[in-house]
């Protein structure tokens, strides 16, 4: 006979849990940021949290190089993938990273004493997470707030996700989660149950656009979203497009996305989100390079007019 009292908590890999948002969903929430994605997307601006792995990070900005300090050099890297450029007289001797050969062992991480370097993602178990979230229960009360999980793609730690979001609801902490919704149909199914709101991307319609842009085609993602309104009538779905001017903020992409929405009633809203360049330097602390150098915001005019037209879809003009 088994003591279940004893079974291992599940666990899962958090990257982030950020306090105060005002953007992911109703009110005051709570985000918890889980680590791994299924796309791709070029203009992504959380690129720690593609890789469902810890991964290490290194900001040479607070590096004070190999003179003043040299810690992580005195053998400590079992792959010897420190080095330093500058030696001598040269004025750069900070340390550099081969990121071919890494392995994410973080055994650096203790040395540095100016926290240059740092681990992206740690595990956290269902209570450890609802623990900190519960500490903001208070504004949730006072702004209709509660817990948002994203990531990454959430749903890519179906079995945790579904645990925390019903833990959530146990502690009376409305949930929603930001998804792209390229998974397996039973992630989803699994996870919705306990979903209050869905907050989903449709980045591109036409299939061989996604690809190109973000790495896999639509068709999973269209075949799921519309299986997911279908399925779960009492969910309140909000549609969202992060607006790449070049790429989707075309009106014709606005107007296919609108037309595939309108028939679900559950799909209450949809929003346009104009591209940033905020997660350009987290490229350098892993060792990735930024696609995107080419790329700005939306102009006023293109948005305005663009939404203008979702408005009138839902029935929210004059």
């Amino acid at each position: 006979m088994h003591d279940n009292s004893l079974k291992e908590p599940l666990r899962g890999l958090i990257l982030n849990i950020q306090h105060f948002c005002t953007h992911d969903g109703p009110g005051i929430r709570t985000t918890v940021f889980l680590k791994g994605c299924s796309l791709r997307c070029k203009w992504c601006s959380n690129p720690e949290s593609i890789h469902l792995k810890p991964e290490l990070a290194h900001n040479a900005g607070k590096c004070i190089g190999e003179k003043q300090c040299g810690f992580c050099l005195k053998n400590v890297c079992p792959e010897s993938a420190i080095y330093v450029v500058g030696s001598g007289d040269r004025p750069d001797d900070k340390v550099r990273i081969n990121w071919d050969l890494c392995t994410n062992c973080g055994k650096c991480i203790p040395a540095c004493p100016t926290n240059a370097l740092y681990l992206f993602g740690e595990e956290m178990s269902v209570d450890q997470v609802l623990d900190e979230v519960e500490q903001d229960s208070a504004f949730y009360r006072e702004s209709g707030g509660g817990m948002t999980v994203s990531g990454g793609e959430c749903q890519l730690q179906p079995d945790f996700l579904a645990a925390l979001l019903a833990g959530a609801h146990e502690r009376g902490i409305n949930t929603a989660i930001e998804t792209a919704s390229n998974v397996p149909w039973d992630f989803m199914e699994k996870v919705l149950a306990h979903v209050d709101i869905v907050l989903h991307d449709i980045k591109l319609t036409d299939p061989e656009r996604h690809k190109k842009w973000c790495g896999v085609d639509n068709t999973r993602i269209r075949a799921n979203l519309k299986r997911a309104y279908e399925t779960f009538p009492d969910k309140k779905f909000i549609a969202r497009t992060p607006l790449i001017p070049g790429v989707n903020d075309d009106e014709e992409h606005i107007r296919a996305t609108l037309a595939f929405l309108k028939p679900h009633k559950n799909v209450t809203d949809y929003e346009l989100l104009p591209y940033h360049r905020f997660g350009e330097g987290k490229y350098e602390f892993l060792g990735a390079i930024y696609e995107m150098q080419d790329f700005t915001s939306p102009d006023p005019e293109t948005l305005k007019r663009l939404r203008a037209i979702i408005d009138e879809a839902f029935g929210r003009n004059g």
